[in-house]
């Protein structure tokens, strides 16, 4: 972080002493605050909140930090603005907490002079590009509950994974290779994205199926329901007496004979 210049002070009395004191003054209100629960080295722009007990990312984390560290502590997700003024952090230290989720756009403020980004020992299933943005800093995504997905496989493309450590991403759930590392299933030649859009497919003919069959049976149960009402009209038109003819028509009859 930049040091601060001693300007001139002309409200002091010109008394060392004075000067001293007022110079000491200037330079803790204008110096950068550090975090409650955190450690700050000014020197190399290093903010230290290991093992601070934290349940969320802290406040007021001071711009010029280059160096951050969050790692042992209990934060669950990252919120979109979490580091949106840290545009010189170079290296992101958020192991070991209990992270399951990151909201969309959570890493896309870091600059582009992050180089480093450990998310490693935490508890995220599912990522996808959006939530990370388009940092090139070397990533650690190992020893997290893996769902083996199309988007996880499409972010595994894009960043930049810490070659040591890949082999630590494994498929926790997943359509196809639960307890494998997910490098080892795309090497193999699985591909998450077209079995997704497979299964997709399959379930739109299931549905179109499912319709078809509604509609073939409420066809059917219409027509049954128009011939058993025909048949119903039928027999009630049968059950009614035959017309008789009158006295009048037999006389009639007769007479013309």
């Amino acid at each position: 972080m930049e040091s601060v210049g001693v300007p001139r002070l002309p409200c002091c009395p010109s008394s060392p002493v004075f000067v001293n004191a007022c110079i000491y003054l200037y330079a803790y209100r204008s110096s950068p605050q550090c975090p409650d629960s955190c450690h700050c080295a000014w020197d190399t722009a290093t903010v230290q909140c290991s093992d601070a007990g934290l349940r969320e990312i802290p406040e007021g984390i001071p711009p010029e930090t280059v160096s951050l560290h969050l790692e042992r502590n209990y934060i669950r997700n990252i919120p979109e603005s979490a580091f949106s003024n840290l545009v010189h952090l170079r290296n992101l230290y958020l192991s070991h907490n209990r992270i399951d989720s990151l909201a969309s756009g959570a890493l896309r403020h870091l600059g582009p002079e992050l180089r480093l980004l450990d998310l490693s020992h935490n508890q995220l299933k599912q990522a996808n590009r959006e939530e990370f943005g388009s940092t090139h800093a070397k990533t650690r995504l190992y020893h997290n509950p893996w769902h083996c997905d199309c988007a996880l496989q499409e972010l595994m493309e894009t960043l930049n994974l810490e070659p040591e450590t890949v082999n630590g991403i494994i498929c926790e759930s997943s359509v196809r290779g639960v307890g494998q590392p997910l490098v080892k299933l795309l090497d193999s030649g699985v591909n998450f994205c077209s079995l997704q859009r497979k299964t997709t497919d399959v379930a739109m003919l299931v549905t179109m199926f499912v319709w078809f069959f509604m509609v073939i049976v409420y066809v059917v149960y219409y027509v049954r329901q128009n011939q058993a009402e025909a048949r119903r009209h039928l027999e009630y038109l049968k059950s009614l007496p035959s017309p008789r003819k009158t006295p009048t028509e037999t006389d009639t009859l007769s007479t013309g004979f």
